[in-house]
């Protein structure tokens, strides 16, 4: 049995990222897809939230976790992968600081504006879920999208220094350079035209990373192409 297993939703670039970072850091890992079974009460059971990346592990205190920045963190921590997680405070609150204003403030915006494409459900209480007609749940998606230039050029300007290379001036992807990659990918579905560096720094994290980011993110350009066809 893998020291480490992963299930995952192969569509998903959440689930991306921790399936990105587990083969850039070589580590032994085996990935059950738990597409369509997330409910199963055995699943359930031992991922009361449902979510996935969900990472099982003999040593974590409840056995698993998720959260695949969380997941990143702690494998980062435990094999003591400086490159992807440096361990120096003032580097590492970058990383973090980069990944926080992702999943916090970028990635809700690609969500709203993505989602209805993808066929994703959406969060209660957003406009999507709501009773409003469609012109409005079109508009609101159109609204998302085109708040995500201001917060996607804070990102470029504070953790990649202009630069579009790496967080913090590193000379290789961290694991923020992961998360922030992977989640550009979905910005595909609506046809979103890139900033240039960000598919400046889309395209360095792939030709860093190789076949660790190439092989799995196939499967999510694959499902993103399908449902835009």
């Amino acid at each position: 049995m893998a020291t480490n297993t992963l299930s995952i939703l192969k569509p998903s670039v959440n689930n991306l990222a921790a399936r990105v970072f587990v083969r850039a850091a070589g580590l032994d890992f085996e990935e059950v897809d738990v597409f369509g079974n997330k409910e199963d009460p055995d699943f359930v059971a031992k991922d009361p939230s449902t979510l996935t990346p969900f990472l099982e592990e003999e040593g974590l205190p409840k056995g698993g976790l998720w959260e695949s920045c969380a997941i990143m963190q702690y494998l980062a921590n435990k094999h003591g992968l400086s490159d992807f997680y440096p361990t120096d405070p003032a580097e590492r609150a970058m990383v973090d600081s980069a990944m926080f204003y992702l999943v916090g403030t970028i990635y809700p915006l690609v969500a709203r504006a993505t989602y209805p494409t993808l066929g994703f459900p959406q969060y209660a209480g957003e406009v999507a879920t709501s009773e409003a007609d469609d012109a409005m749940k079109e508009r609101a998606a159109k609204d998302a999208e085109g708040a995500l230039a201001a917060p996607l050029e804070a990102y470029n300007e504070w953790f990649l220094d202009g630069s579009g290379k790496f967080v913090g001036g590193a000379g290789s992807p961290t694991i923020a350079d992961i998360r922030l990659a992977v989640t550009l990918e979905f910005l595909d579905a609506i046809d979103y035209e890139l900033p240039k560096w960000a598919a400046e720094h889309k395209q360095a994290v792939e030709e860093a990373l190789g076949d660790a980011y190439s092989e799995p993110a196939a499967e999510v350009r694959g499902f993103v192409e399908s449902v835009k066809s």
